[in-house]
Formats: structure tokens, C-alpha cells, sequence
């Protein structure tokens, strides 16, 4: 039997004293792509990761110390990256292209500058650039997050665009998609964990490892894919660079919200594979 993102299996990679746990999908070039907030391995959407394994070995995780990974949880966005490359380098890979979505965008842009022998593309969905950032997130997204389970309306509102009836239509698509694994489900990120993606977060805007101005002068090259209407990251923080980002290219998805990956599966994924095949 083929191995998709709905019957995939979780796997172990051993790394400085922890277990990575991981899932991994297709063929072709690695791709390690980091979650969000509170992601565990079964939040992807998987026709997002099925229509990405046409190209690429498509590899998700759980951060250290989170679901089905063992150690300490990290508490810097640098922990964050670094398990992405602890993880690159337990599976025996000395190139990979990285990506995340939200926080795990973050996490991929500080890999990005800090590791950048490692990397040769990143592909940031749905997050800010690093240090500070004019506009905030909407005060209503605090208290939707955290919610311990998630309705149907309450991920429209994260990461589809409510205004839009379309998008309303695809975040229960998104939903019944994710529905479909009923065996080898990851566990729930504990709640005394979720902290630690705010500590994150609040380092990723101090930039203690200076990954803005890092960003302005990497090589490799950089997609950022994100919705119009970002109710955690606006795509105005973006703005503020344009013309300073040497090779950082741009998406945005019109009537969208946080997760366009969700949204427009098929088509983001193919929009990143284009861009991996054609920006060196």
C-alpha cells in the first residue's frame, strides 16, 4: 500500500539524548517542514502534503519535548530551528529545503539564517518576518487559539478568511480532510507546553540572533505565502521590507486568512514546487 499523509506511521530519529518523532512521506528531494502553534503531526492538511510528495520526501515533526518527541522544550526560536537541523542531520541529510507554517515559519526563517549550508530553499505560510513588527495580531485570536479543542468555526476564524464564503467552504474540506486518519494519530500537545511557543514568539521579535538583517543579505532563496487577511501575522509586516529583500519572493492569496495551505492545497504546493525547481 502506498504511503500518504492519512496512513503514514510516526518514526523516531535518535538526536543528542531525545527522540525526534517524525513522519515521512514521497520521494525526491527532503523537505522538513516545521508546525505551528500547538501543532502536533496530525494538524497538516493531507492534500497540502500528499500533492507536495509528488516532488519532494516530505518530512513533518514534533518539536522537542512536544506530542511524541522526547527532551526538553525549547524556549528560544533558536531551540525551535535548531531541532529542524538536528533533525536533517539524524536522518542522514546534508541539504534540505525547509519550510513552517506560522510559528514553525519562524522557526524556518531563523534555520534559514542561522543554517544557511544546510538549506538551499525555505518556504515560509502564514508567519511574520523576524524582529519587530508594526502590526500585531488581532486581540481575539488569544483567546480562539488556546481553546483546548477546536470547532469548525474556530479554525475559519485562525485560518480560513470568515467573510469569504468560499474559504468557509474550504475550512470545512480542510477539516473533514484531516478527519480521514483514524489510526497511528499523534498525541495532543500537553497545555503546559503551549507557553513555550509564546517564549518563542517573544524572542523571535527581540532577534537575539539578528535574523532580520540576516534575511535581507541571504543567498539562498526565500517564498513567503500568506493570506490577505492574516488574523495572527498581517502581510503588512512584510511590506516594510520590500525592495530590501535580495531573494524573498511573495505570495499572497486574496479572501484568505492563516493558513492558505489549507485553503488552496493543491495550489500551494504547486507554487512551491515551482519555485524550488526554477530559484536557485
Amino acid at each position: 500500500m502506498k504511503t500518504t499523509a492519512v496512513n503514514s506511521k510516526i518514526k523516531f530519529a535518535e538526536s543528542k539524548g531525545r527522540k525526534i518523532a517524525y513522519r515521512s512521506i514521497g520521494k525526491g528531494d527532503p523537505f522538513i517542514i516545521a508546525n505551528r502553534f500547538r501543532g502536533n503531526l496530525d494538524v497538516w492538511d493531507p492534500l497540502f502534503l500528499d500533492s507536495l510528495a509528488k516532488k519532494f520526501t516530505v518530512i513533518t515533526f514534533d518539536y522537542s519535548g512536544m506530542a511524541s518527541s522526547t527532551g526538553e522544550p525549547g524556549k528560544t526560536i533558536l531551540d525551535f530551528a535548531t531541532d529542524i537541523k538536528d533533525l536533517a542531520e539524524a536522518l542522514g541529510y546534508s541539504k534540505i529545503i525547509t519550510g513552517g507554517w506560522s510559528f514553525g515559519g519562524h522557526a524556518a526563517a531563523v534555520a534559514a539564517t542561522e543554517f544557511p549550508d544546510l538549506i538551499s530553499h525555505t518556504i515560509i505560510i502564514g508567519a511574520n518576518p523576524p524582529g519587530a513588527n508594526l502590526h500585531p495580531i488581532e486581540e481575539k485570536f488569544f483567546d480562539v487559539s488556546r481553546r483546548p479543542d477546536y470547532t469548525v468555526e474556530d479554525e475559519t476564524y485562525l485560518f480560513f478568511e470568515p467573510a469569504s464564503e468560499s474559504s468557509k467552504k474550504a475550512a470545512q474540506l480542510s477539516r473533514d480532510r484531516m478527519a480521514q486518519r483514524t489510526e497511528h494519530r499523534d498525541v495532543p500537545l500537553v497545555q503546559e507546553v503551549w507557553d513555550n511557543f509564546t517564549l518563542g514568539m517573544v524572542d523571535f521579535a527581540k532577534d537575539p540572533t539578528n535574523s532580520r538583517e540576516k534575511l535581507l543579505t541571504l543567498k539562498n532563496p526565500v517564498l513567503v505565502i500568506i493570506g490577505d487577511h492574516d488574523v495572527c501575522f498581517p502581510v503588512e509586516n512584510w511590506h516594510v521590507l520590500n525592495r530590501q529583500l535580495l531573494t524573498t519572493q511573495f505570495i499572497v492569496f486574496p479572501q484568505a486568512g492563516h493558513g492558505p495551505q489549507h485553503e488552496h492545497p493543491e495550489l500551494v504546493a504547486k507554487y512551491i514546487k515551482e519555485f524550488v525547481k526554477y530559484i536557485k
